[in-house]
């Protein structure tokens, strides 16, 4: 998105990341867990918030239900607002990562572009993690009844039913939510953010 007015200027912390990865033990960055709606991002996103604050990390989940009561609650489900909906959330993740936190999304995030304009706010602190379970098995789980609701067309421009879903072309990191326990998913993240976040 361009930038409207031309009076601005972007200024440098005087902290560093490496200064904050000391502190905190740890590098920041933005694990987006991207997949058709029951492939489970929230459970997954919020579970492993919870491990790794317990293992002393500074985590924080932002998830798409939520935001859409706050900072996104001004937009709807058409093309344009998904557009914005994931622009806001990849910028206040950038910008969360920035600060040395480990910033967790759960967002359906269905267009390849919208999730390269994350990336691009992110940088390198930016990990895509494709959640891949296939769209029948995400409608017999069907945790909120979406499916059932869009199938009947209560639902306009629902993700895997009326709306499309891009699958990733190179996650750094995909898996299959719907042949692995959410232990195994769980360990499989865990060991991803060893490995990559210090």
């Amino acid at each position: 998105m361009a930038i409207k007015s031309k009076n601005i200027q972007a200024i440098r912390h005087p902290v560093t990341d490496q200064e904050r990865a000391l502190r905190q033990g740890h590098q920041g960055g933005v694990l987006w867990l991207t997949g058709l709606p029951g492939a489970g991002k929230s459970t997954l996103a919020f579970a492993l918030e919870r491990r790794l604050f317990d293992a002393g990390k500074q985590v924080y989940v932002m998830d798409g239900d939520n935001l859409r009561h706050g900072l996104n609650s001004d937009l709807g489900f058409s093309q344009e607002d998904r557009t914005e909906n994931i622009r806001r959330v990849g910028e206040v993740a950038a910008l969360s990562a920035g600060a040395g936190i480990i910033a967790i999304t759960a967002f359906i995030s269905p267009y390849r572009v919208d999730r390269a304009g994350a990336r691009r706010a992110a940088g390198d602190k930016f990990h895509e993690i494709h959640l891949s379970a296939t769209l029948k098995v995400c409608e017999e789980r069907d945790p909120k009844g979406h499916y059932k609701k869009a199938r009947s067309g209560e639902i306009p421009e629902f993700t895997g039913v009326s709306a499309p879903y891009e699958i990733p072309e190179k996650p750094e990191l995909e898996i299959n939510t719907g042949t692995l326990s959410e232990e195994e998913c769980l360990s499989i993240m865990e060991d991803y953010v060893e490995a990559n976040f210090g």
